[in-house]
């Protein structure tokens, strides 16, 4: 896993040579909706890039994690299904679905059923390299996920490039996040992570939680603001010292939420010492994004490493699907 993070600027850039190198059928007629399916470090590429899209796609995007797709699918929907193994047993019976409804379909996977669908039905595939964990490959499913976004109008010309310039942003930050990311990680040990961010970064909040839940092997959870300021902060006075606080952070964050946050924060000193500010750095939206992605890989490493854990190890999902397997 460590090998694996520390290649992240260098996957990256072999996801855009992928990219450039796949074909994409152009659409017959312009998209009325998009729908991504995906689950687990295949699906978290679908969150990011939905939020990173918000105000360019100009028609909704939906992310699906479960078994069925919603009923608005159909001849005008883009339907995007991403799966690392290309197993993934819901994308799968969404991608049925999808094709009964006569949307767009493409595939992005390193093999396994997918593949063999897409090449029989003839569907839009981009093959990645496979026999890694999936969570270690985010680089290329959401390159692959701006890349389609970018070739059907969804996101502006020169998405793709942005990537590239993101593995040369990581490359010259190196030394500085992993430094960055022990520090966060010694603060973070022996406590339960509590992760929020303001509404439009819930993917990199969610991102980070599933890092720590699979590398860490560390039960946390996240939230979002403004959201939780209607609920989850009254629940605050049940707070303990146990608790660390990361707060996602920008600097050209909407003034309305940097209030928020500070207001916020006086509330979580009530109850812990514990509160992190991690700023995020780029040009743009999604060089900041991976940005704060490959830092939170760091950080669940160095949490694996303080805990004793196998980052790599995830017995449990195995039992789970090998039970799933008899039935």
């Amino acid at each position: 896993m460590k090998e694996l993070i520390e290649r992240f600027s260098g996957q990256l850039r072999d996801a855009v040579r992928i990219a450039r190198e796949s074909r994409l059928t152009p659409a017959a007629k312009p998209f009325s909706n998009v729908l991504i399916s995906g689950l687990g470090g295949s699906g978290i590429g679908g969150t990011i890039i939905s939020e990173l899209s918000a105000h360019t796609a100009g028609i909704p995007v939906t992310v699906s994690k479960g078994y069925f797709i919603p009923a608005f699918v159909g001849p005008g929907t883009l339907f995007i299904a991403s799966s690392y193994s290309g197993n993934t047993e819901e994308t799968l019976a969404c991608v049925d679905q999808a094709l009964a409804t006569g949307a767009h379909v493409v595939c992005i996977t390193s093999g396994g059923k997918m593949a063999e669908i897409a090449r029989e039905k003839k569907l839009d595939l981009i093959l990645i390299p496979g026999g890694n964990p999936p969570r270690a490959c985010l680089g290329y499913s959401l390159t692959q996920l701006i890349h389609v976004f970018e070739t059907h109008g969804l996101l502006p010309a020169g998405s793709l490039a942005r990537v590239e310039t993101s593995a040369s942003l990581l490359d010259a930050e190196e030394p500085a996040i992993v430094a960055l990311a022990k520090d966060i990680a010694a603060r973070l040990f022996g406590k339960t992570p509590v992760i929020y961010s303001t509404s439009g970064n819930e993917g990199i909040a969610i991102r980070f939680r599933q890092q720590i839940n699979e590398n860490s092997k560390m039960l946390c959870w996240h939230q979002v603001i403004p959201e939780m300021n209607h609920n989850e902060l009254v629940g605050w006075p049940s707070g303990t010292d146990q608790i660390a606080v990361v707060l996602f952070r920008d600097h050209d964050e909407f003034e309305r939420n940097n209030y928020r946050i500070e207001i916020n924060r006086a509330v979580f000193a009530k109850y812990t010492p514990h509160i992190l500010d991690v700023y995020s750095k780029g040009a743009n939206a999604i060089e900041k994004a991976i940005y704060l992605v490959h830092l939170g890989d760091w950080v669940s490493w160095f949490l694996a490493e303080k805990n004793g854990v196998d980052a790599t190890e995830v017995k449990v999902i195995d039992f789970l699907k090998s039970e799933l397997a008899k039935k």
